[in-house]
């Protein structure tokens, strides 16, 4: 037979667990109360081969809105009156369109993500008058941009035209793509001008080498032509100048014979 303090131990430890189980009980909700009975219904009154854990995942408003979600509607999206198209139609009413929210966390890879500002960030200013980077809170110098924003939904290829108020620095990541892909054609074409321009220059080089040569050989035969034709006219000049020197001096000569008879005459 079991000693008084045994029992007494036995009886303390149940109503302890009892009242354990009672406190947990409260401080669950009715959802989560109700996915306990379950569970403990299964686990003590199923059969053992029954796994709780395989069980299918409860689908939330959550996952029915990423699954059915539209970035823009269409009459076709309305007119399905399916729970989940009614649920995402009320969400998107809930949207301002006017402005764009962008995140460009990837934008080196030319992928920016875009979605419609909620009620919270319309009061706050977020995408108008703050920048519209999802990281950026910049108010100053904002510039308003149309973006051309092609995605793809459903397995299929659309685009929008969307408004953005981007800081500089944002409008900077957002035409990064853009710039370095003109940078990257404007180096190729400086590289084929410089090609080109290499190719040019030994065909100049040849062409120079020839118009010099040609030159030359007109200079050579001009040079012959002036160099003959100074010797005649060298040996004509020769003859006259020697002929006149000679006449002066003889002339000189007799001037001066002339001159002493002419003093010898006047001093005796």
């Amino acid at each position: 037979m079991a000693s008084f303090s045994a029992l007494r131990s036995q009886v303390f430890d149940r109503e302890e667990r009892k009242r354990h189980y009672t406190d947990h009980l409260m401080g669950l909700n009715a959802y989560d109360r109700h996915k306990k009975f379950m569970n403990d219904y299964v686990l003590h009154y199923s059969k053992p081969t029954t796994v709780v854990e395989q069980r299918r995942p409860i689908k939330t408003d959550q996952d029915t809105l990423r699954e059915t979600y539209r970035f823009i509607r269409t009459k076709d999206d309305d007119s399905d009156s399916s729970w989940e198209q009614r649920l995402a139609k009320r969400y998107y009413d809930k949207l301002f369109k006017e402005y764009c929210i962008a995140d460009m966390a990837h934008y080196k890879d030319g992928k920016i993500g875009m979605r419609w500002r909620a009620e919270k960030e319309v009061v706050s200013g977020k995408g108008q008058f703050v920048c519209g980077n999802r990281k950026c809170d910049a108010k100053d110098d904002l510039s308003s941009y149309e973006v051309n924003f092609t995605y793809r939904e459903v397995e299929e290829n659309k685009q929008a035209l969307v408004k953005l108020r981007l800081c500089p620095g944002c409008g900077e990541k957002l035409n990064y793509r853009r710039d370095r892909d003109r940078e990257r054609l404007k180096q190729q074409r400086d590289k084929e001008k410089k090609r080109l321009k290499a190719e040019e220059r030994p065909c100049k080089h040849g062409k120079r080498k020839k118009n010099r040569r040609t030159e030359d050989a007109e200079q050579m035969s001009e040079s012959e032509v002036d160099t003959c034709e100074p010797v005649h006219s060298a040996g004509c000049s020769s003859l006259s100048p020697s002929a006149t020197a000679g006449d002066g001096v003889t002339q000189s000569t007799s001037q001066e014979e002339e001159d002493d008879k002419y003093f010898k005459g006047m001093f005796p």
